[in-house]
């Protein structure tokens, strides 16, 4: 990279970490030329070393399709995160696949491409799926002909269980699922419990333990809940969202892809990183929502590459079209795996 493009380079992160603090929720990103600590060196160079950075970079821009966490890495809260559309246009104009994947279960694709819509970005439902999109996916794998459920959720996940031929009994249920809700209650886990206790399985959307509410508060997920039903029950709840390799897996499959012609782009080192880890999936780590470069050295695992945002992926010109011959390939290709 020449001394003008690694200027301007460091201009745009500058100006995406001023807007991040503008929002009051997300970690400043480093841009300091000062020394990491050494036990920290090898993480700073994903993000700051010229050769190592760009050729990863590079290789990232080369991939046929994209697995993208949405909260933190597109938007946070309301506000699109600085070349969200920048990046969403280069998918578009280079003919790349991507999937928008997020542990949420609440809503239906249909309202996540509603809520992209009102931010400026324009994508068909078909490029969202959720936990309970997983979660329906996975029971079906276990019972074809369909079953029974007694669900704490939100109509994203109800829906997507519909459509798999699952129907809602609080009486003897196949399963008990859980999923985000603000309608969790002393009653309704209670009766999870008592449910649970009488044979049902118990499925968790996803660990979650905690979100942000609108204010950026604290408050607790379905990963708090499933712990309290399952400290009572003495039983261990399956999850489907991430970090579950599951979840990656019907993620590929929705792409048509293999995991080496694959990314997946998140904001969370506990989820979005490990998942694309344990999937094998070269997982790329941005700096614009949760996590900090210095909360890197707690993990015993690294990004394939950092980046300050999604603003640092597009690139001007064709080198990283993909033609339909090559979907089609890449396609048989996955088939087989």
């Amino acid at each position: 990279m020449s001394a003008e493009h690694q200027e301007s380079a460091m201009d745009t992160r500058e100006l995406a970490a001023h807007f991040a603090a503008t929002l009051g929720q997300i970690p400043s990103i480093t841009t300091s030329s000062e020394e990491p600590p050494a036990h920290q060196a090898r993480d700073y160079a994903l993000l700051r070393d010229p050769v190592l950075h760009n050729e990863r970079l590079d290789a990232i821009r080369s991939k046929k399709g994209y697995i993208i966490d949405m909260d933190g890495v597109i938007y946070h809260g309301n506000n699109l995160l600085p070349g969200a559309k920048e990046f969403v246009d280069f998918l578009d104009k280079n003919n790349k696949k991507y999937l928008f994947l997020t542990n949420n279960s609440q809503p239906t694709p249909r309202e996540l491409q509603s809520k992209l819509n009102r931010l400026g970005i324009d994508v068909s439902a078909d490029h969202f799926f959720t936990s309970g999109q997983a979660t329906a996916h996975f029971l079906k794998s276990q019972m074809p002909e369909g079953g029974t459920v007694y669900v704490i959720g939100e109509p994203g996940l109800a829906y997507a269980l519909y459509d798999m031929g699952f129907y809602m009994n609080d009486m003897n249920p196949d399963f008990v699922v859980l999923g985000e809700s603000a309608a969790y209650n002393f009653e309704r886990i209670t009766k999870a419990v008592q449910l649970v206790q009488k044979g049902a399985k118990l499925i968790s959307t996803n660990l979650d333990i905690e979100t942000l509410d609108s204010q950026g508060r604290k408050i607790p997920a379905t990963g708090a809940f499933t712990n309290i039903i399952e400290l009572v029950t003495k039983t261990k709840a399956f999850y489907c969202g991430k970090p579950s390799a599951l979840i990656m897996r019907y993620a590929q499959r929705v792409l048509g892809l293999s995991r080496i012609e694959t990314c997946i782009i998140g904001d969370r080192m506990d989820t979005d990183i490990v998942a694309g880890i344990t999937s094998e999936i070269d997982p790329v780590l941005v700096l614009s929502g949760v996590t900090t470069m210095e909360e890197l050295a707690g993990f015993a695992y690294r990004p394939y590459v950092i980046l300050g945002g999604v603003y640092e992926i597009p690139q001007d010109g064709d080198q990283h079209k993909v033609t339909e011959d090559e979907l089609e390939e890449a396609a048989r290709r996955a088939s087989y795996l």
